[in-house]
Order: structure tokens, then sequence, then C-alpha cells
């Protein structure tokens, strides 16, 4: 009886070590560095640009004749950054990482006019924007088995920007004189570059990945990654200003180069639409705060370290 115990306490022995020697992995830090470029996944209506409504207009002899919605996202774009992860096990980790993204170049809004103005105030300008930032990304990885040097990986997290904004630049042909009763007498290419400087948010991320083995601590890796979040406008700035070339950005008061953003407006906002008293121009402007969207679906390549 005890030869047998003994014989089945050496069997199960045997066993838990064999199946260790199958899961355990021999790394328990990893650390990866990657190239990602990101379509967008969903187009929304973009804000509003300087009072200016998101729309693509057209005129002819100062009437119109064309009007469209500007729609789309900055999801769109390159991100680089570098990762570092723990295994618990074979199937379960964590992985940080820091990414730096910009944004492909979006025109938010836009008129084009055969005239210089019209007597409705339209003139020809042109408003794009781009967003820079660098955001952490926690995550939990499930990894699915090793086969043939390939190993398979979902993951989940969250994506925290922790620094970034975005820059706006306006082209215009635009007044830039005008008479005593307010008539423009004359024109001049007119350019500005707004940077709006967001709240603090966070978005969703989810990947699916596999790395490759090219020996015993290098590997590559491929991810698609989906990621889904908005930001929301804080503070907006005007950084530069300039008229036929020619810095005019002390032409510019307090609350044209500033503004505050807020959730709404009333009789004591600085902003002549609800304000009965009109706008403090040595302070900053009120506005209505505005939201962006960077949704996308990314490919990740890279190598990675594993220690």
């Amino acid at each position: 009886m005890k030869k047998n115990l003994f014989l089945l306490g050496l069997m199960v022995c045997s066993m838990t070590m064999v199946a260790q020697t199958e899961t355990q992995k021999p790394e328990s830090w990893y650390f990866k560095l990657g190239g990602s470029y990101f379509l967008q996944t969903a187009a929304t209506e973009f804000p509003t640009v300087g009072g200016n409504l998101p729309l693509d207009r057209t005129y002819v002899g100062g009437k119109l004749v064309s009007e469209e919605s500007v729609t789309g996202s900055f999801g769109e774009g390159f991100r680089t950054g570098v990762t570092a992860g723990y295994r618990f096990n074979a199937r379960l980790g964590v992985e940080l990482g820091v990414n730096y993204y910009t944004s492909n170049d979006k025109t938010m809004a836009q008129t084009r006019s055969d005239v210089p103005i019209t007597p409705a105030g339209v003139y020809s300008f042109k408003s794009v924007g781009q967003i820079t930032a660098f955001d952490l990304a926690p995550a939990l990885v499930l990894f699915l088995g090793e086969h043939k040097g390939f190993e398979p990986y979902t993951k989940v997290g969250v994506l925290v920007p922790i620094h970034g904004d975005l820059e706006i630049t306006t082209d215009a042909y635009a007044p830039i004189a005008f008479a005593p009763t307010g008539a423009p007498i004359a024109f001049g290419d007119v350019r500005s570059v707004d940077k709006v400087k967001p709240n603090p948010t966070i978005g969703f991320v989810a990947a699916l990945g596999t790395s490759y083995k090219l020996g015993k601590n290098i590997s590559v890796f491929a991810e698609l990654e989906y990621r889904n979040f908005t930001v929301h406008g804080k503070t907006k700035e005007t950084t530069e200003f300039t008229v036929n070339g020619k810095d005019a950005l002390a032409t510019r008061s307090t609350s044209q180069i500033h503004t505050n953003y807020r959730n709404s407006l009333n009789t004591t906002s600085n902003n002549a639409l609800t304000n009965p008293n009109g706008v403090d121009k040595t302070q900053a402007m009120d506005e209505l705060s505005s939201y962006v969207g960077i949704s996308g679906l990314g490919l990740t390549l890279g190598l990675k370290y594993s220690l």
C-alpha cells in the first residue's frame, strides 16, 4: 500500500513538473519598440472653428452655389512608442506603453469665393487641424500559447493622454483695413495659428497580435489595435497671427487671443451672443466647449526583447 502511494505521489509530482515545464516561460520582463499607422474609424462633424461653422462653402459672384458639412476625425495618423511588459505566468501579463501620436492634417472649415468679399461679409479661408499627443497605455495581456515560434495574444486597456494639443492653422484672404463706416477698404493674406488644450480624458483600447521568435531573446511582433476616445477642449490660445507675412499678434486683444471653453453660456459670460454688455476685450473670450474624435484602427510593427 505504501509502495503504491509512493508511486502515485511520484507520478503526480512528475506530471506537475511536466505541466510546469510546458506552461512556464523563462522570461518575466519584456520590452517592445514599435511604430503604427492608424486609419480613422468614425467621422463626426467638426466643431466651430474661430466662429466659423464646420462647412465647405463655395461662392460665385458673391452668391452661395454649394455647401456641405465637413466631417472627420483625428484618428488617422502615425504613432511611435515603447512598452514595458511583465508576465505573471505563461498566459497572463500586463503592459505599460508610452506613445507619441501625430495625426494627419484635417480640413475643419473652408470657404472659397471668386471675389474678396460679399455684402454679407464672406471671404475666402481654410482652417486645417492637427493633433499631437503623448499618452500612457496600461493594458492586460492574455497570451494564447506558442507554436513554431509564433505566440498570438490579445490585450485590452485604457488610453490616458498626458500631454498634447490640437493646432488649427487658418489661412484667409480677408479685410485688413476698414473705413469709419465699417466697410472694408483693403484686403490681405491673414494667417493665424491657434492651439487648443484639452481637458483630462480617458479612452479604450483593444488589440490582437502575435510575436515571432528570431532568437532566444529577440522577437518581432505585429498588432492590430482599435482605440476609441474623444477629447474635450479646455482653452485656446492664438500663438501666431500675421498679415501679409508680417507679425501682427500685438494688434490682437486678449479676448481675440485667449479663449476659455465652457459647458454653457449666460448673461455673465464674456461672449457678445449672451452678455448684454458685450465682450470685455481685456479678458479671455468664453465659448461653448467642443469635442473631437481620435478613434482609429491601426497596425503596429516592431521588435520585442525578453529578459
